[in-house]
This record gives structure tokens, sequence and C-alpha cells, in this order.
């Protein structure tokens, strides 16, 4: 039993020097638990604050409303910045999706229908918040995407949250307050 609570010691102590290093602990916090085992005592806490702005994973789906079609949208993300993508159907937000920086994700269940897609890049993802914290920059395509499945025909759709050379999409910048959070 003292070896397992020794090990157990240790992972927290590693996680606490991470977290140390990478700035998101900088002293033990009041009313923190501390971890002992053999010479090794560690204080791990995670905020909400600092859980909530944990960095999604990449193709992370942060808001499902109406999925469940066929259709198919493959975003990628050649910024430097994280992004998140939204799809908005009428007035009623559909489906959002994290898109890590210098990355590809896919919705693979798109309802038919015509969405304005919009999107924001930044940085310090807030979940709670649905929105990023800095260097925030919020778009919006200016042509819909239309989903119709035939017997014959499923759609799908490519877009690029970076500018391309030979691009078709024209984006228009939109206020936060009216991003679809």
């Amino acid at each position: 039993m003292k070896r397992l609570l020794e090990g157990t010691a240790m992972r927290a102590g590693v996680v606490a020097a991470v977290a140390l290093a990478g700035g998101l602990l900088t002293s033990s916090p009041a009313g923190a638990t501390t971890v002992t085992g053999g010479s090794v005592a560690t204080t791990v806490t995670l905020t909400a604050d600092s859980a909530a702005l944990a960095r999604p994973r990449n193709g992370t789906i942060l808001y499902d409303r109406i999925s469940g079609g066929q259709g198919r949208l493959k975003i990628k993300n050649g910024l430097s910045q994280d992004g998140v993508v939204a799809l908005v159907r009428g007035k009623t937000k559909a489906i959002s999706i994290y898109v890590r920086a210098k990355s590809t994700a896919t919705i693979n269940d798109v309802r038919d229908g015509t969405y304005r897609i919009y999107f924001t890049t930044g940085t310090r993802f807030s979940k709670s918040k649905g929105r990023f914290t800095r260097n925030a920059v919020y778009q919006r395509f200016n042509e819909k995407l239309t989903y119709r499945t035939t017997a014959t025909r499923i759609p799908g759709w490519s877009l690029t949250l970076n500018p391309v050379r030979g691009g078709n999409a024209r984006t228009t910048s939109v206020n936060p307050k009216d991003f679809p959070a």
C-alpha cells in the first residue's frame, strides 16, 4: 500500500511541476489538498477558471442541436490560432466545432437545410463563455451552404479558415455580440 501511495504522490508531483512550469499554478491556493507519500509532498488544484480555459481537442463538438443527417463539413484551419466554426440554420445555432491551429476537423452528421457559417479565431478559449478570451476575431462566410440528401447524393462541403490563393469564399467581419456563442 505504501508503494502505491508513493507512486500516486510522484505522479501528482509531476503534474504539479508541469503546471507550475506552464504558469498554471503560481503557488498553493488556500484550501488545497496535499498528497503526501514518503518524502514527496505536492499540492495540485484545478480552479474553475483554469478548467474553463482548458484547450479543447481538435474536432470537439462544442454544441449540437440539430445533427443527425448525412451531410458532411470538412474544415481546414491553416492559421496559427485555434478556431471555432458554428453552423446556423435560420436564427438557431445548429452545431459548433473546435478546430485547432494547423489542423483539420470534420462534422459527419449535418442535417439537410441551409446554413450560415460563422467562425472565430483566437487564443485562450473559454468553454463556459463559448469564446476566445484573447485576440478574438469574428467572421462569417458570405455564402450560405445548402445540404440536400438524395438517393444518389450525400452532400459535403469543405471550408478553409485561412486565405487560399484562388479561393472562392468571401468573409465579412461580425460584431462579437452577433456571434452565435
